[in-house]
């Protein structure tokens, strides 16, 4: 048994297989464990009503949006994401306060059983904790976005109000197929008999996936970007939006507090998702839903999304960890006004480096890192790699030292930008 937060996360860590640290060989691709512990759980997935998002890209901003306007509206709402960038907790939020470790304690305690008959990845075994805490607190609503994929995702055991797939990339290929099709016929399994789901983007490549898997299923299929669409304007570093649908007005002047660019294709299946809920009965309000988008992070406690760390000079750090990811991640760089341009370059193995790699801007200096987890791209193959496509720059591993130096060497006229993985990002002091 044990008795402090810090033994209980030591020995989910250590004794469970973690895709974080890790990469494949923690996956169990199946849902047969799950369905288990939840069955010893008494089934708290069929005692709350949930909304579940996948997608290549997105998912994690989409699913923070979702929240907020729902917690906007009044709704006791249970927000389940990973990975975490800083604490483990961070995964597991009702109404945007992250899950006590004193619950944490009790439910390994409890599972003790479990997890040595079943032997779950760390995966199934958060996803059964955040679903067994979302039950016992009566949450109105959950937000559960899935972890990789989506067919035999562990998440992929709920049926929800609405589903929303976001967009399908170039990622996780080795797991889940080496075309776009075949990703997307992976997240297109979430979608369930009869239950609406969304796609926020036209892809020419997979439309057909999600349109065949929902037509076999009776499943309504809404297109986002079909009667909705985003107007940006850029001035002092802000970006807002004027939102319209079928071409008339819904939001003027709307002031994401998520400032990535590239939020402005998340937000769409957002609205059309929160459009699908109120038709079911839901009472959310034009002004619930302006107080949750601008309200993002101060609500549910969302980092690292073009997360701004300082002015002069400005520094700035994304998540984007594939090659459309970094490709959004670019064009918002461009629309800055800057001097010199630094920037702080982590990646995973398993990754498309050489894609990746191709996308960023030669002008700038390179730092290049190792974020401190098994899974991490050696810093002098990156730095290697980075020479065969024009990349000038130096090894510093650890990401503050890294920091360090460039804020040493830039002026306030400059910028320093951090990226291009997640746990490099999460490895920032002070985020």
């Amino acid at each position: 048994m044990f008795t402090t937060y810090e033994e209980t996360l030591n020995f989910l860590y250590e004794n469970l297989p973690m895709f974080q640290r890790i990469g494949n060989a923690a996956l169990k691709l199946d849902l047969r464990n799950t369905l288990a512990l939840c069955e010893a759980l008494g089934n708290p997935h069929e005692k709350f009503r949930s909304i579940h998002v996948a997608g290549t890209n997105g998912k994690g901003s989409t699913s923070h949006m979702l929240a907020s306007i729902l917690q906007s509206s009044g709704l006791k709402t249970g927000l389940y994401t990973s990975p975490h960038l800083k604490s483990f907790t961070e995964r597991i939020r009702i109404n945007g306060q992250e899950i006590p470790t004193d619950y944490v304690i009790e439910f390994v305690n409890k599972m003790l059983g479990q997890i040595e008959s079943l032997k779950p990845s760390f995966f199934e075994i958060t996803v059964s904790l955040a679903l067994d805490y979302f039950a016992r607190n009566l949450v109105d609503i959950a937000v559960i976005e899935v972890g990789l994929g989506g067919r035999l995702d562990s998440t992929n055991i709920i049926t929800p109000e609405v589903s929303i797939i976001t967009n399908i990339g170039w990622d996780h290929m080795d797991v889940l197929g080496d075309t776009l099709e075949k990703i997307a016929a992976e997240k297109a399994g979430i979608i369930k008999p009869q239950v609406p789901v969304v796609i926020s983007e036209r892809q020419p490549e997979t439309d057909h996936v999600f349109q065949n898997r929902a037509r076999s299923l009776n499943a309504p299929v809404f297109f986002a970007s079909d009667h909705l669409r985003t107007l940006a304007h850029y001035k002092n570093g802000q970006i807002t939006y004027d939102i319209y649908q079928n071409e008339k007005p819904l939001f003027k002047n709307l002031k994401l507090s998520v400032q990535g660019i590239y939020q402005q294709k998340n937000v769409l299946g957002v609205l059309e998702a929160i459009r699908i809920l109120r038709e079911k009965g839901w009472n959310i309000s034009d002004r619930d839903l302006r107080s949750g988008l601008e309200n993002v992070v101060s609500r549910t406690g969302l980092k690292g999304r073009w997360q701004v760390l300082g002015a002069s000079p400005l520094i700035v750090c994304d998540t984007g960890h594939n090659p459309d990811g970094i490709r959004e991640v670019v064009r918002q760089i461009e629309m800055q006004t800057y001097n010199r341009l630094y920037f702080l370059l982590g990646m995973v193995k398993g990754k498309d480096v050489t894609a990746m790699l191709k996308l960023l801007p030669k002008n700038a200096y390179y730092f290049f890192c190792r974020a401190k987890i098994p899974r991490a791209l050696d810093a002098s193959v990156l730095f290697e790699t980075a020479q065969d496509h024009q990349l000038v720059g130096e090894i510093i591993e650890d990401v503050n030292e890294a920091l360090h130096a460039a804020r040493q060497r830039a002026t306030g006229d400059d910028m320093i930008f951090i990226g291009g993985s997640t746990y490099i990002v999460a490895e920032i002091a002070g985020l």
